[in-house]
């Protein structure tokens, strides 16, 4: 099946109005659609209640313009990361399959989804948590009808993070959980990281020791997410697919650092654009639909041998900073700052840099 790709700015917290546009515009149909991820304003931490909001509304848009029962449209993954710091504007990616091939011999994005089994409290950072992603990984990787890991650009997750009530549930249980409630954010992330690597073949086997402290093990493609709106891991694998049809196609890079904005060139480069070797925003011609980003501060509080203070700020997190500023990077390389940027990236991308995602309008 083809894949169509809708970006859409979110104008307040609960606006969904562009989607409602598009489907009206017949881009797509609101029962080919298969998942969304987007940005939304809040602040980025457990509480964070704007990814709900938005959440809410997209769905009922689709409730609204399609024939798919509520049940039905509960299941469609939906990962909303919040926290939009700097220039990065909330918006949403869209992502329809419907019956067109095109040609045969095309190399075109498809998009696989999968969910996992409930993942309780006390899996989260264990190798329980890690197997159950990995084993939806490759469920997804056949709903997209991709057969070798090297064609997989980007594996989205979300997956469950811990509340005092979720630690408190675990305990009545004799069960014990690996870390705090605002630690599990980036514990979660991570673990579903690992798992992702591992489905993949980029890293061949992991302990539990591993998990969050072997940062050298990470996925090139995995950008993870979490939040308290589930209670198991939502996975979206796209990668590229002779015979797919439509007009998009994906690739993928690696920023080594926050300020390394050649990867962002070279992302688009793997998804099939030629750019000039010293390339700028002005050479897209409005090709790049979709950008996605994971970012982390530098444990070594370094940057290019330049002192960072990241880590040591008491009044804003480092995880605002961070994303503040490759979301800077990132809205300069692509001259847009709808861009998807998001932290917490153990195990995505080496340490103080991270994987960067394209999907590019081929035209054809």
């Amino acid at each position: 099946m083809a894949v169509e790709v809708a970006k859409v700015e979110i104008k307040t917290v609960n606006d969904a109005s562009g989607l409602s546009e598009r489907i009206n515009a017949k881009q797509m149909e609101a029962d080919d659609i298969v998942a969304i991820i987007g940005k939304t304003e809040g602040n980025g931490g457990v509480n964070d209640f704007t990814r709900i909001l938005a959440d809410q509304a997209f769905r009922d848009v689709l409730i609204k313009h399609g024939v798919r029962s509520e049940d039905e449209i509960k299941q469609i993954p939906m990962v909303w990361s919040g926290g939009c710091d700097g220039v990065i504007t909330p918006h949403a990616n869209v992502f329809a399959r419907n019956k067109k091939t095109g040609s045969t011999d095309k190399s075109r994005l498809s998009i696989g989804v999968a969910m996992t089994p409930k993942i309780l409290p006390e899996d989260i950072g264990r190798l329980t948590m890690l197997e159950k992603v990995a084993e939806g990984v490759r469920e997804a990787m056949k709903d997209a009808g991709v057969d070798n890991p090297e064609d997989v650009h980007y594996v989205q997750t979300k997956t469950p993070l811990l509340t005092i009530d979720s630690i408190a549930a675990a305990e009545s249980r004799g069960q014990n959980v690996t870390c705090e409630v605002h630690d599990s954010m980036g514990v979660s992330n991570g673990t579903a990281g690992l798992g992702i690597a591992i489905a993949l073949g980029e890293v061949t086997a992991a302990k539990a020791e591993d998990i969050c402290k072997n940062l050298d093990l990470y996925s090139s493609v995995a950008s993870c997410s979490s939040g308290v709106e589930l209670n198991a891991a939502q996975i979206i694998l796209m990668g590229n697919l002779n015979g797919a049809g439509g007009r998009y196609r994906i690739g993928h890079a690696v920023m080594k650092d926050a300020l390394h904005i050649d990867a962002i060139y070279d992302a688009i480069r793997s998804a099939g654009l030629d750019l000039p070797e010293r390339a700028r925003a002005e050479d897209l011609d409005g090709r790049v639909i979709s950008c996605f980003i994971k970012c982390e501060a530098d444990r070594s509080g370094r940057l290019r041998g330049r002192r960072q203070i990241m880590l040591d700020d008491s009044d804003v997190n480092h995880h605002r900073h961070a994303k503040a500023a490759v979301g800077g990077v990132a809205a300069t390389a692509l001259g847009d700052p709808a861009v998807f940027v998001s932290v917490d990236a153990m195990h995505q991308g080496p340490q103080g840099g991270g994987p960067v995602i394209a999907i590019v309008d081929l035209g054809e």
